[in-house]
Formats: structure tokens, sequence, C-alpha cells
């Protein structure tokens, strides 16, 4: 079980840590060939483009949940449509969300805090990024399907390219031609639209899925998979509504000088984030499957496996962080007070790590069982409690200090909570593993 376990856990992190790399990589390069406020533009209009990435992400993982159910249960019929309904919930996807995100990009960049040259660089780098929603909602909705086709390696391959065309393309655009913004968001989005070629040709050429695949207009089935899909979404996008949040805040408590710090640890954070993402994800296809063929003795076992992955690399991931501050703040570009400003806030944010790993996992186990409640209630409380905190209960006492502090509150909180509900979700059978939700 192990081997099997990390032959699929292993591949989803790589896949997902690259995920996280694609926004360091533009950082890196604004940071060092345009100036700190390119970088704080770049994370402030992240968000959106994180956006377009989980729905893609949660249309994917929605329709996977129920292919992995249905090959669990034999029931080939059922894997053929759902299979035809995520790739054209993907087409579908990506065409309406361009449009609808061209006409409210400059509202929402404002909502964000974003003004002066802030936003003139974030609106100019956004612009681009939107004009290539195709490309990403295709791009990252495709890859656990691909997992879920027990194509776990070549969906890290498909991250691993996206993320080396991404490199050469900023090096050419920024370094070399000097686009600036506008060149950091074409490399993202042509990066994205290569990542594509390789799970494609697993499908089409390697398992002929899309032959295969029924593409039937099946509501009932429809709305099973967007029921899951809020879930994924959810926990995709957290991170950036947190980014959202905090951002916001510590303009509001700080200044740019603020946004500045919280840019390059809303970076290194986010790479652990997808990391322990990565982790639950990748035991999701297992889940599903062993929960689909009612071997609840199994899906106990990859829980725990999960649970000390994921505990194992926030411990290491928070010695890293602190030990390497100052180091990340010089690679970003920062200097002098920028530098003291990251080493001081870093630990609030290295130390929500532990908390944080525990909760993520346990929502992942949840919506690969499709259960559906306490998933939304982890991922979806965690953003409430973030935006009380980070709002209206410690900054009006503690300044920006108390919008660092906020994040290792919630998430400890939520960490208690995750627990409870694995208790409460056990029920009256023991530890066997066996969720009673329904």
């Amino acid at each position: 079980m192990s081997r099997e376990f990390f032959k699929f856990v292993i591949p989803s992190m790589i896949a997902f840590s690259f995920s996280g790399i694609y926004s360091i990589v533009d950082g890196w390069f604004v940071g060092n060939y345009l100036n700190e406020t390119g970088l704080a533009a770049i994370n402030v209009a992240y968000p959106i483009t994180a956006f377009i990435l989980a729905t893609g992400t949660a249309l994917g993982m929605g329709g996977s949940i129920f292919i992995s159910i249905s090959r669990g249960k034999g029931a080939s019929e059922d894997q053929r449509v759902y299979l035809g309904i995520t790739l054209a919930l993907l087409l579908v996807a990506g065409i309406v969300e361009m449009l609808l995100m061209y006409a409210v990009f400059p509202t929402v960049l404002r909502f964000f805090g974003a003004y002066g040259e802030l936003f003139t660089l974030g609106e100019e780098y956004i612009r681009w990024i939107i004009f290539g929603t195709l490309f990403q909602i295709i791009g990252s909705g495709l890859v656990p399907v691909v997992r879920n086709y027990d194509g776990a390696h070549i969906a890290m391959i498909s991250m691993i390219t996206g993320f080396m065309v991404n490199v050469v393309l900023d090096w050419v655009f920024i370094a070399l031609f000097g686009w600036g913004m506008m060149g950091a968001a074409l490399a993202t989005v042509l990066g994205q639209g290569c990542s594509i070629v390789p799970s494609l040709a697993f499908l089409i050429k390697k398992k002929k899925l899309v032959g295969y695949a029924r593409f039937r207009g099946d509501i009932k089935k429809i709305r099973e998979i967007l029921a899951v899909a809020v879930s994924p979404f959810g926990l995709t996008f957290a991170g950036s509504v947190v980014m959202i949040i905090i951002n916001k805040n510590a303009i509001i408590h700080g200044g740019e000088r603020a946004a500045a710090c919280y840019a390059v640890i809303s970076y290194v954070t986010y790479i652990v984030q997808m990391l322990i993402q990565g982790i639950g994800d990748g035991s999701q296809p297992l889940i599903s499957r062993y929960f689909g063929a009612d071997r609840q003795d199994m899906v106990k076992r990859l829980r725990n496996m999960a649970f000390i992955t994921a505990e194992i690399t926030a411990a290491v991931s928070v010695i890293l962080l602190i030990a390497g501050s100052e180091a990340v703040s010089v690679f970003f570009g920062m200097s002098g007070q920028g530098v003291s400003d990251v080493e001081a806030t870093m630990p609030y944010f290295a130390a929500g790590m532990i908390f944080m790993a525990i909760e993520r996992v346990m929502t992942s186990v949840f919506y690969a069982m499709d259960r559906n409640g306490y998933a939304y209630t982890l991922i979806y409380g965690e953003l409430i409690l973030m935006g009380i905190l980070a709002t209206v209960v410690l900054p009006p006492f503690m300044g920006v200090t108390g919008v660092w502090l906020s994040v290792p509150v919630a998430q400890a909180v939520l960490a208690v909570l995750s627990v409870l509900l694995l208790r409460k979700s056990v029920g009256n059978a023991g530890d066997s593993g066996r969720v009673t939700l329904r």
C-alpha cells in the first residue's frame, strides 16, 4: 500500500509545487528587473489568476472523483459519461470565464486595494492573463483527469513542461525584450498552454479516452460534478482569498512596504501549501476508488498515510522558511528594511503550516469520498474566520502585526475543527474509517 500511495502522491506533490512556482518565477523576474512595486502588483493581481486555475482544477477534480468511484464500482458506462461531461465543462468554462473576467477585472483590482502605480502595473499584468483563460482552465483541469487514469507521472510532466517554458519565456520577454508586466503574463499563459500537450497526448494516444468519452447532457451527473467541484475550488482558491484579505489589510495598516513584505512571504508559503495539497489530492484517486469499492479499511490507511506525510512536510518547511527568510528576501530583490521586515514576519506564517496541513488533508479526504458538507465547512469556514480576524478583531489593537497573526490563529482553530469533524464522521464505527455523514 505504501508503494502505491507514494506512486500517486510524490508526482502529485511535484506537480503542485511547480504550480506554485509559476507565480514565483514571474515575481523573481519582475522584482529584479522592475521594482518592488511591480512585485507587489503581481501579488495583488494573482488572485484573479488563481481563480481561473481553481476553476479548471475544481471541474477536473469534480469529474475525476466520480470517474474513480465509478471505476471502483466497475460502472464503465457511468465512467464514460462523467469523462465526457468533465471535458465539455472545461471547454465551456474557459470561454465563459474569459469574457466575464475581462469585463470586471479593473473593478476587482481596486477592490483588492490596488491604487496608483500598483493598479497600473497590476492591470497590465492581468489583462494578458485573462486572454489566456482557456489555456489555463483546460491545462489545470486535465491534470486531475490524467492522474485518476493512473497517469500521475504524466500530470507531473505536464506541470514541469509548463514551468520550464515559463522560465525561458520570462527571461526572453522581461530580461531581453523588456516587456515588463506584459512579458511576465505572456510567459505564464504560454507556459500553461504548453502544459496541455502531455496531458492531451496521454488521453488521446495512450488511453484513447477522448473517443471513449460519452458527451451526454446528463443533468444529474452535471450537478453531481459541480456540487463536488465546490470543495476543490475552495481548497485551491482559499490561499488566494487569504492573500486578498491579508494584502488589503496589510496595505491599510502598513502601506506598500507591508504589501511588498507579504508578497515575498506569500510566494514561498504558497509552495508549501501546494505541496500539502499535492499530498491530499494525490491520495484522492486511491481513496475514491477504494471508497467506491467499499474498502473502508484501505480508506483509513490512506487517510493516515496522508496525515503523516503532510505533517512531516510541514515540519521541514517551517524550519526552512524561518532559517531561509533572509536569503528568500534577497532572492526577490528586497534590500535593507525590506529584508528585516520579511525576517520579522515569516515566523507568523511558518507557525501556521503545522495546523494547515491537518485541515487541508482532511478536506481532501472528505471530498474524495463525496462528503461535501464537512469539506465545505472547513474550506469556507477558514475564509470567514480569517476575514474576521484580519479585518475587525486583531489589527485595531495590534496594527499590521495583527494582520500577520490572524493567519496562524485561524489555521489552529480549523485544525481543531478538522479533528472534531473526523471523530464525528467515524461515528459509532470506532476507528474503522467508515464515514457516516449520510
